[in-house]
């Protein structure tokens, strides 16, 4: 995500909200890679250091636990100099359904 005018705050660094809603979505991608419908069922977020003007953060999601229906997966969002930016961590919980249609067996298996 590159941080744009739009994207900052009265400080003049990117707004905390943004920072959230990248790596809640990596989170959400990460949560639903198994082809199972999964929302966060908690999440929290700590802020480490200010996302600037012109920065491109990354955020990269770990699946730390997967058990049942719950899960835990991490997410560091980071600058492009490797800086840690921020952590979040997020619990999920398997609902109803897949997001793709599961595959038939074969005919006569």
């Amino acid at each position: 995500m590159s941080v744009s005018e739009a994207m900052v705050n009265g400080h003049g660094i990117c707004h905390g909200g943004f920072v959230f809603t990248l790596a809640d979505s990596a989170f959400a991608f990460a949560c639903n890679s198994h082809n199972l419908n999964t929302v966060a069922s908690h999440c929290s977020v700590s802020f480490l250091r200010p996302g600037k003007l012109g920065e491109r953060l990354v955020a990269t999601a770990v699946e730390r636990w997967r058990e049942g229906r719950s899960g835990i997966t991490d997410v560091t969002v980071t600058n492009a100099d490797g800086e840690t930016v921020a952590e979040f961590r997020g619990n999920s919980r398997t609902i109803r359904g897949t997001l793709l249609p599961e595959a038939e067996a074969p005919a006569g298996a």
